[in-house]
């Protein structure tokens, strides 16, 4: 079975989401590791690793992942956001390397009006200079698939596969994928066919071994809306026929999944999306009627990621 976890909250303390995660019983976590709606963060103290790595060796082995801070822009043309993407990322990785932390989810950010072949060569281009300035090694980063929202770099394979085939540090980069943001983008997988179709032009352009990491996120919005909005496990337009079709695949039984849906301090929206989920799966004893009832449950919040 796949390592089914959540995005949790660092607050009180870097340290407190392994709690968090554990508390929804969740195989795998994800964290921003500063408050992502900020440029500057102070420094991590001594202590903060220290803790953070204390309440880790606890949890052994769970994957961790870091998701960088949606302000970066690292597609941004020559100016501020560019000067101060640049100085975040960077200082991000030496974060992560500091937490041991392995993988950190980035989006290949926006053109912003100028095109999305200037924008992909703008994008490489400083992203290696962002990884030379930070001067780390055991950090993998992973371009996160997209919407395709607006501007946004990210949402077909093929650009993907650009930022891999282009970058001077490939060796050091790979894939998440979105479900929630390749249905978003066109990429259909609710049955069967549509199914091996999708991740077999995934395979065919990016290589399915450069998928480390995947978001279990429903959507809010319909196939091909290039709009980006969560929703609970089975209570979106993808359905759990998708979810199930994924979470069964062999060649990701051992790979990492995490939650990015709505919830409450509570995470009982956690614990319901978390429980759907494994009953998808084949060596779960549901049946799909009580599939079908817990994705119902997880379905009563109503924010949004």
């Amino acid at each position: 079975m796949p390592l089914f976890g959540a995005h949790m909250s660092i607050a009180g303390g870097l340290h407190l989401a392994f709690q968090r995660i554990q508390e929804v019983q969740g195989d795998t976590l994800q964290i921003f590791t500063r408050n992502q709606r900020q440029w500057r963060s102070p420094p991590l103290s001594t202590e903060e690793i220290q803790k953070f790595q204390q309440y880790r060796r606890q949890m052994h082995p769970m994957p961790v992942a870091a998701h960088d801070s949606y302000l970066t822009n690292l597609a941004a043309p020559p100016g501020e956001l560019l000067d101060k993407s640049m100085l975040s990322f960077a200082g991000e990785l030496q974060r992560l390397e500091a937490l041991q932390i392995p993988f950190l989810i980035t989006h290949p950010g926006s053109h912003l009006g100028q095109g999305r072949e200037a924008g992909l060569k703008r994008y490489v281009r400083n992203l290696d200079q962002a990884i030379s300035a930070a001067a780390v090694s055991q950090v993998t980063i992973l371009i996160e698939t997209t919407a395709g929202q607006g501007t946004n770099l990210g949402s077909s394979f093929e650009e993907i596969a650009y930022i891999l085939e282009n970058s001077r540090y490939s060796h050091m980069l790979g894939v998440c994928l979105d479900t929630c943001h390749i249905f978003a983008a066109g990429y259909d997988f609710r049955s069967r066919k549509a199914y091996e179709a999708t991740f077999s032009a995934f395979d065919k352009i990016v290589g399915l071994q450069q998928l480390k990491f995947i978001h279990l996120n429903d959507s809010r919005r319909p196939l091909g809306s290039r709009v980006d909005r969560h929703q609970h496990i089975g209570a979106g337009h993808i359905g759990l026929a998708g979810f199930q079709l994924l979470v069964n695949d062999p060649r990701f039984q051992t790979h990492p999944m995490v939650l990015e849906t709505p919830k409450g301090q509570t995470l009982l929206e956690d614990r319901k999306n978390l429980d759907t989920l494994r009953s998808l799966h084949a060596d779960s004893p549901a049946t799909f009627q009580q599939k079908r009832l817990l994705a119902s449950r997880a379905a009563s919040g109503n924010a949004s990621m």
